[in-house]
């Protein structure tokens, strides 16, 4: 998929910008808060109808501003064309229209415009709580998978009823309901998660390689209390443990994926550059898994390229982005010279954009 056209309204620092796309590699230069990264998050709200960093809506506005409108003139792969239109008002909230019509259900939009972000944000894969990793496995799983994202939802819903009624310290029989609502939609979940990781594992590795030129062996693995026992199990086993402490405490909203280096946690024992280096690899596997399930190629967008990363590997990275596997690129720096310099070593043809203020400008 090409983004063509850009417009954007209001959105972040940018007050208007009309920014015609080369459909290769499309780099936008600047100082830091210039507004770079914004115009890559406006992307990825025409992709995702939401920021790309935990903002609101709200939060999205310009200052002083009530409202925001992204419009956006795609052409698919197949050469079909389409525009999507994202819009919020402070007193009418989003809405989200595709060739003029308006979504009902904005999770209806998901996976339409396939997007893949890599940015120093990545990091709390690595170092954040199991629960960050859970909910980027959820949100890649639901791109290519609805059903999982509505037995997600149905799953979540019945946890926050169960966890309710252990503060009223319910009856067997109600509690038993609520055990058979979570294990039809763990179900799903699990066996969904560990078909992902089976096919992340052999992408991730082979993008590390050649990343890192195979100087170091890396592992991600699935971790889920459902591998030792099936979920009515395990719920009857922690019946006094939940209602000691009131909440579930089991189930597939505890599991985890670990990653790993040399047999080891990465988180400890990986150094910046490899613990960067591994988070592109997954998102490069990323990228491949939605490729194929889409038949388009998603738009990857490179906030911050060299964001604890060498020369060369930079370099490897966009040798191998430049292929013609991948598609339509966005890249954000700020050193021009820097970036220009690897592009040209790299042999990549590309657009440059100046950021200053808010304001694009080739």
């Amino acid at each position: 998929m090409v983004l063509e056209r850009l417009s954007i309204i209001d959105f972040k620092n940018i007050e208007n910008a009309e920014i015609e796309l080369s459909a290769g590699i499309n780099c936008f230069v600047g100082d830091n808060g210039a507004g770079k990264t914004n115009i890559l998050d406006a992307l990825h709200y025409i992709s995702a109808a939401r920021s790309m960093h935990t903002l609101s809506d709200a939060q999205c506005l310009r200052h002083g501003r009530e409202s925001l409108m992204l419009d956006a003139a795609l052409r698919h792969d197949d050469s079909r064309t389409e525009q999507v239109v994202c819009a919020y008002t402070r007193r009418s909230g989003k809405t989200l229209r595709r060739n003029g019509k308006e979504y009902e259900k904005l999770s209806d939009h998901v996976g339409c415009v396939p997007t893949v972000v890599i940015s120093p944000a990545d990091t709390a894969l690595i170092s954040d709580s199991a629960e960050e990793r859970r909910r980027y496995i959820n949100r890649l799983i639901s791109t290519l998978d609805r059903s999982y994202l509505a037995a997600l939802i149905r799953y979540n819903t019945a946890l926050a009823e169960r966890n309710k009624l252990l503060k009223m310290h319910p009856t067997e029989e109600l509690l038993l309901i609520y055990d058979n609502m979570l294990s039809a939609s763990a179900e799903v979940l699990f066996a969904g998660r560990t078909t992902i990781t089976a096919e992340l594992r052999p992408l991730v590795e082979e993008y590390y390689a050649l990343l890192s030129e195979e100087r170091e062996s890396i592992g991600i693995e699935y971790r889920s209390e459902l591998q030792t026992a099936p979920l009515p199990e395990l719920l009857l086993a922690s019946r006094q443990k939940d209602f000691v402490n009131e909440h579930t405490t089991t189930g597939i909203h505890r599991d985890d994926i670990i990653f790993s280096i040399g047999d080891y946690p990465l988180r400890k024992f990986g150094s910046q550059g490899q613990q960067k280096s591994f988070l592109i690899a997954l998102k490069l596997a990323e990228y491949t898994l939605l490729a194929r399930q889409s038949g388009e190629r998603p738009m990857l967008l490179l906030d911050d390229l060299f964001d604890k990363l060498d020369m060369r590997r930079v370099a490897q990275l966009l040798r191998l982005v430049g292929g013609e596997m991948f598609g339509q690129i966005f890249i954000t720096d700020c050193n021009k010279h820097r970036l220009q310099h690897t592009l040209d070593e790299a042999g990549a043809e590309y657009r440059l954009f100046h950021v200053s203020n808010g304001e694009v400008s080739l």
